[in-house]
């Protein structure tokens, strides 16, 4: 049965194409651009990477600091571009939920960054 292509659309992301057959039977087609999902996938890690170290540098002077422990265990337990932030310290729990002037430095850091962090991911994964 011979088909007849009614109409195309074709971006950077793929192709969608819309045939009819001899019985009127309409079929859509949808084509990715091969190279598509290896960019997306690469834009989100790097997206992932900037928000992992934007919220270690942002919440580094939000810490509770006596000798600067605290703040180097989140640098070195945390693998940028996990999407998880951890601080090694053993004393990082209790004194992020009890500290009394600096307690939740996520939280807080989140209040006044969250809009900044958020446009800068978004360029990663516009492109």
């Amino acid at each position: 049965m011979a088909q007849k292509r009614d109409f195309s659309i074709t971006t950077p992301r793929g192709t969608l194409s819309s045939m009819t057959g001899k019985n009127g039977k309409v079929t859509v087609k949808l084509e990715w651009n091969p190279g598509f999902g290896r960019e997306k996938s690469e834009g989100f890690s790097k997206a992932q990477a900037f928000v992992d170290s934007e919220c270690l540098r942002l919440m580094n002077p939000l810490a509770p600091r006596r000798t600067g422990f605290l703040i180097k265990s989140a640098t070195l337990g945390t693998v940028v571009g996990s999407g998880s932030v951890e601080y090694l310290a053993p004393y990082a729990r209790r004194q992020y939920y009890e500290h009394k002037s600096k307690r939740k430095w996520f939280e807080t850091m989140k209040r006044g960054h969250l809009s900044s962090i958020r446009k800068g991911a978004a360029r990663f994964i516009a492109n």
